[in-house]
Formats: structure tokens, sequence, C-alpha cells
């Protein structure tokens, strides 16, 4: 109990604290992440004057478990259509931003005298954005919707992914205490081969799944469900070697390919909040005061070497991709911090043992310094611009615009080359992959079984016979994928030259899966050797021209192919522009946006010829969504009603406009709100002897319509009349119990008479 009892208790000085300095840094309006670090520091050892933690390793625990929940619900975000998506501009300019910085810190750790370890891990965390810090800034200034905000958030997507690898790699490096070329290949080829199995094997049967069961899931049982895949994968990933933040986020981008994915994401968001806030509340009891002032000068000259490093390489990677100076230089100032996964990858180091101990608050010391000056690196990002504009020589005019402007593609430029070959190389990838898993799996688990029931030659040949049928739907579509597509037509008619060409790709994927079933033959018939390369060459045969392999091939991809597309293609349904329409716009920099129509628009009402967006804000309204109903290229009459949903196409900057326009107004409204007093107020008003209503109807003077307040009842002498009809005639005396709003009852004989004094 007594355990039980310091467990909590150290829970509940996190969570308070935690608490305490999340409200501090939201009053403040700065990243709450800042807030937890800085709990974290007044609840660690170091600060002895208030109740501190008392056992940190319950608190190590909690903040794996953080991890583990933190690289999920970033895995559920990914989503490699997403990463497909980023393109080259965003892949390119992040492997030359976070190779320079990895090689940069690299230098800069040895150039101090720090062992390999220490610099190679300082290059790892040097060389890591904040997500979390980029896009607060972004909302603080409305920038998310601008060009080079896109761009960044590409390049987020793919440093998220290049974090993971290189988390497995300083891993390998940091077990095997050196940096060797066959352990490093080793490993990434180890890392590649289990990241695709599970993804193919994981969209192959986890939608499945979900659909099969749907009807049983509620929001409780999900969550369930998709934290036992979670941490199911964690486990998995965890022996067979890998770490547990891997197996987490493999299993978010799983699920980030499934229609529930959202749902999982919304339900996950509390259970990662909460172990995600004692995770960064272990980083800041990680800062020992001593060694950051032991340590300041080296912490300011980190800071330069992150702020110049950072924006000089991302600006130039940016640059590299083809995009325009100005564009480049808000990206690479937006880059010009370190943040989450910098921590995750020190305590990574720490937890190995491989780090030295002033590393981690150091890098603690330097993530906060750049979190605060994110916002004003932003902005100086436009004057930079301006004056290197100004300076920059006229024959250098194609860098202000950059080479990739007009470079706008039709659907026909690929030649049929490059697509045969993009095909072939992902299916090669695909069910090269799964074969070769069937060989490990037949090794290690299969053969073993088969052999202990049934020894000898019999054993070895059904050994061999299961993992052959299991291997030949997958060796079936490695030989015979794409040989009668369009594009194996149009360059088999062309010329001889592709003949040859075509004949060797479908030998030499021939020979790949000669390589496969030998890999199965040879161990469990080591002396027959040639014998078994002639068995393999009439097994190819055999398989190839067995329909029924073919049938199965066909079944198994198509149901993979509709794991895989069921979310897209819900998506697209319910898009108001088909995504690949508004890709094309971009490219002529034009941008789509969805704006909600509030109940409190002053725009409800009006038509679009009204409106008039196109002359006001140079935008244009392309689709309405009404509920279900979708109003495609609306005419000028078309009329606005709370909760549309409308699509403007336009430039940044206008949409810009129109979103700020927007902005204003609701902050006027709500101001307004403030102070005006909407509640509804009972009053009396007594017709006096030479009143205008007098012998007239509530029809006749329309009193709601006129006054917007209501009659409730009439006294009439000692007589109260409730039930009040249309027809009820007004008469000299009679009192009148109104319903309204303040305002509009003390202007009610206003409304009524303007010429008529008030009298309540």
């Amino acid at each position: 109990m007594a355990h039980l009892h310091n467990f909590i208790g150290d829970l509940a000085i996190i969570l308070i604290t935690a608490g305490i300095s999340t409200i501090l840094f939201k009053w403040l309006k700065q990243p709450i992440v800042l807030g937890y670090i800085l709990a974290g520091f007044i609840a660690g050892p170091y600060i002895t004057w208030l109740p501190t933690v008392t056992e940190m390793v319950n608190v190590e625990i909690w903040a794996e478990i953080g991890v583990i929940f933190l690289l999920f619900a970033l895995g559920l975000e990914f989503s490699f259509k997403r990463l497909i998506a980023v393109g080259g501009t965003a892949s390119l300019a992040t492997l030359i931003n976070l190779g320079s910085m990895v090689i940069i810190g690299y230098l800069v750790g040895k150039s101090l005298g720090w062992t390999n370890m220490d610099s190679l891990f300082l290059g790892g965390m040097l060389s890591m954005s904040s997500t979390t810090i980029i896009i607060k800034a972004f909302n603080d200034m409305g920038l998310q919707k601008q060009k080079f905000a896109g761009i960044v958030f590409g390049m987020l997507i793919v440093e998220d992914l290049a974090a993971i690898l290189m988390m497995v790699l300083l891993s390998t490096i940091a077990v095997s205490n050196a940096i060797e070329g066959t352990a490093l290949l080793t490993s990434l080829l180890k890392l590649v081969f289990f990241i695709l199995i599970w993804f193919i094997v994981g969209i192959f049967l986890i939608p499945s799944v979900l659909r099969t069961i749907k009807k049983f899931l509620n929001d409780e049982t999900l969550l369930i469900i998709s934290v036992g895949l979670c941490l199911g994968m964690v486990l998995f990933a965890s022996h067979v070697g890998f770490s547990a933040a891997l197996g987490a986020f493999i299993m978010g981008s799983i699920l980030a390919e499934t229609v529930s994915a959202k749902q999982i994401e919304h339900l996950i968001e509390p259970i990662k909040n909460f172990f995600g806030a004692v995770f960064f509340v272990s980083v800041g009891m990680m800062l020992n005061p001593d060694i950051i002032a032991e340590n300041a000068l080296l912490i300011i000259f980190l800071v330069f070497v992150v702020l110049v490093g950072r924006i000089f390489f991302a600006t130039v990677g940016v640059l590299a991709s083809g995009e325009g100076l100005k564009v480049s230089l808000q990206a690479g100032f937006s880059l010009a911090q370190i943040g989450e996964f910098s921590f995750i990858i020190a305590t990574l180091g720490n937890s190995l043992g491989v780090i030295s101990s002033t590393l981690y608050p150091i890098i603690v010391a330097v993530s906060i310094i750049t979190t605060f000056t994110t916002p004003y690196c932003i902005k100086l990002s436009t004057p930079f611009y301006n004056f290197l504009e100004r300076n920059i020589p006229k024959k250098w005019n194609k860098l202000l615009t950059g080479y990739a402007t007009s470079n706008y593609k039709t659907v026909n430029t690929q030649n049929d080359w490059n697509k045969i070959l993009k095909s072939v190389l992902k299916l090669l990838a695909a069910y090269f992959t799964i074969s070769l898993a069937i060989v490990f799996i037949a090794e290690s688990f299969t053969t073993p079984f088969i052999m202990k029931h049934i020894p000898d030659i019999w054993g070895r040949i059904l050994s061999a016979l299961i993992a052959l049928i299991l291997m030949a739907p997958f060796l079936r579509a490695i030989v015979m994928k794409k040989n009668r597509s369009e594009e194996f037509k149009n360059l088999w008619s062309d010329n001889r030259f592709n003949r040859g060409a075509l004949i060797s790709l479908i030998a030499f994927r021939f020979g790949l899966c000669v390589v496969l079933v030998l890999m199965v033959l040879i161990p469990l018939f080591p002396r027959w050797t040639v014998l078994m390369v002639i068995i393999s060459l009439l097994v190819i045969t055999l398989i190839i021209f067995t329909k029924g392999f073919k049938t199965q091939s066909r079944r198994m991809e198509a149901r993979f192919l509709t794991n895989f597309n069921q979310k897209q293609l819900m998506e697209e349904k319910r898009a108001a522009i088909h995504p690949s329409i508004a890709k094309s716009l971009q490219s002529k920099d034009i941008h789509l946006e969805e704006i909600e129509i509030s109940p409190t628009s002053p725009k409800i009402g009006k038509s679009l010829r009204e409106l008039n967006l196109r002359r006001r804000f140079g935008v244009s309204i392309v689709t309405i969504l009404r509920g279900n109903k979708k109003i495609n290229i609306p005419v000028a009459n078309e009329v606005l009603y709370p909760y549309d949903k409308i699509i403007i196409a336009g430039s940044d900057s206008n949409i810009q406009k129109l979103i700020h326009s927007i902005e204003e107004r609701k902050t006027k409204d709500s101001q307004e709100d403030d102070t005006a007093d909407y509640n509804v107020n009972l009053s009396q008003y007594i017709i006096e002897p030479n009143s205008f209503m007098i012998n007239k109807t509530i029809i006749e003077l329309c009193i709601q319509e006129k006054t917007e307040c209501m009659v409730i009842c009439i006294d009439r002498g000692e007589k109260t009349i409730i039930n009040i009809p249309p027809g009820f005639i007004f008469k000299e005396g009679d009192t009148l119990l109104l319903a309204g709003e303040t305002e509009k009852l003390n202007a009610f004989e206003e409304n009524m008479d303007s010429n008529k004094p008030l009298i309540t």
C-alpha cells in the first residue's frame, strides 16, 4: 500500500502542477508544451521547497506510455497517402534540411570534444522541427492557408517518418556502439521489410474486420479495440527488435487508412493528451539548473546554430525543389526551432545510456528558447525577403520566381516507360516482401512443427508444398502483373529495343521468383541443389499457367486496394472539388477554402449577386454544401442559409482578406454580445385615452412585426384575458403585459408610433 500511496501521490503532484502551468501558459498565450516542461521542473528533484515526485521510476514508466500514445496519435494523422501526396517539394527540401542539420550537429559535437554518440544524437535532435509549435504559430497568425504553410506541413510529414527511421538507426548504432555501414544497411533493410509487411497485412485485414463488426462498434468498443491493436503492435515490434514507438506509429498509420480513422483519432485524443502531458512533464524533470547555468554559453551557441542552420538549409531545400525565394524564406524561417521529437530522441539516448547527463537539459533549454523565437522568425521572413529583392542582381530573377512556378503538367506528360516501371516496382516491393515473409514463417514455425510430427523426406516435402502453395499467388503476380497493360502493349509495338527491354524485365522478375522458391527448397534438400533449381523453374512455370492462382491473386489484390482506397473514395465523394483538380489549381496559385456560414452571419438571406465576393475580395464561390445537397457553380440568385458551407477559390492573399473580414466581424459581434442584454423581460403598457391603438385589433396594429414584442395577456378592469384572439379590439385603459428584449420593450411605443411618448 505504501508503494501505491507514493504512486498516486506522485501522479497527483504531476497533474496538479501541470494543470496550474497549463492555465498560466494559456493565459500568457504560449504553447502549453512549455507549461508542461515548467511543471516538470517544479515537480522535479531540483526544487526542494515544494512537494516533489518521490519515485522517478514511476514517472519513467508513465513517460514511456506517453511516447507510445504520442506516436500512435501521430500515426493516425500521418497516412502513407499523405506522404505520397506531398510530392517532391517537401521530400527534397526535408532531405536537404534534415541531412544538413544532422551533419552540422555531429560536427559541432565533435568540435566541442564530445563522444561520437553525443555528437550523433545532437545532430538528430537539431534536425527535428516542432509540429506543435509551428501549427500553433500558424493558427495564431492566420497563416495556415497560405502556400508556404502547405509546404511546411508537407515537410513535417516527411520529417515524422524520417524521425522514426532515425530512432531505429540510432538505436542500432547505440547497441553496437559503432557506426558500421554493414550493420546500418542490415538494420535499414530489416526496418523496410517489417514496415512493408506490417502495412500490407494490416491494410488487408484490419479494415475488413472493422467493416464486418461495424454494427457492434460503439465509441467504447472502438476505443478498446484501437488501444489493443496499438499495444499489440508495440509488443510485436519489441519482440522483433524494434522500439515500442515504431510499433505504435505503424499501427496508427494503418488505422489512418480506414474509414474509422477520424473517430479513432477523436477517441484517442484524451488518452494522448493525458500521457503526453506526463511525458513532457518528465522532460522538465530532467532540467538541472546547475547544468544549464554552467553551459549557458553553449546553449546560446546551439540556439544560434539552430536558428541560422535550420533557416538556411530549409530555405535552400525549398529553393532546390523549385519554389520562389519568398515562399522558400517563409518556409525556412517557420522551421527555425526544435521540439517534441528532439525530446523523444533525447529520451531514447538517455534510456539506452549512451548520451551524457548534460545533453538532455541542454537540448531542452535550446528547444524552449527557439519556441519563443518562432513567431518572431516567421514575421521576420517578409522584411528579409523585401531586403533581398531590392538588392539581388537582375540576372538572378529566376531565384525570385522559382523554376517550378510554371511547370504545370498535363496528364499525358509521363511516358509509358515511367508508368510501367513505377507500377512494376510497387508490385515487386509488395509481393516480394509478402513472399519473403512466408519463407521466414515457414522456416521458423511451419517446418519445425511438421518435421516434429512427420520426420524425414515426407515431412520436408509437405513443408515445401505448404510454403509454395501459400506463395504461389504472389509469385504469379510478380511475373505476370502489368504484362497486358496498355503501356506494355504500346512499348511492345513501338520498336525492337523496347521488346528486348520488356523481355529482360520479365526475365528479371522470373529470376526473383526462382530465388524465392530456392529459399524454400534448398534448406530442406541441401544435397540436391541442381535438382532444386530445375524443380523451381518447373514450379514457377506451373504457377504461371494455373488459373486458380491468377484468380486468387486478383481477389486478394482487389480486397487490398478496396481497403486502401475506401477512405479516399469516400472523401472524394464528399469533397466539393476532386483533389486532383484542386492540386492543378494550386499549380496556378489558385487555392480552395471551405467556410461555414454562421447562423448569426449578416450574409444569411443575401444572394451571391448582393454579396459580390469576386469584386470585393477577388474570390469566387464554386460550390455550396447544404446538408447532403451539393450546389456546384451556383447562380447569382442563389441565397445563403445558416450552416451553409461555401467553397471559395482565389489566391492566398485574397482568401486571407475574406477570412480577416469574417474574423473582424466575429470579434465585433462578440464584443457587442458581451455588453448587450438579450434576455427576455416583461413590461406593462397602458393604453391612454388618446392612444392610436384604441378600437384597433392586433392584426391591424401588427404589434409583433413592428416591435418584436409579444402580448402575453391583457388586464381589462378586474378581468385578465389570456387567450387573445386575432380580432381582439383594444379599449381605453387596457393594460398590456409585453414580453421581449429590454431594448425592444423600451422602444415599444416608438416603434408603434414615433409621434407618441413611451408609457410603461
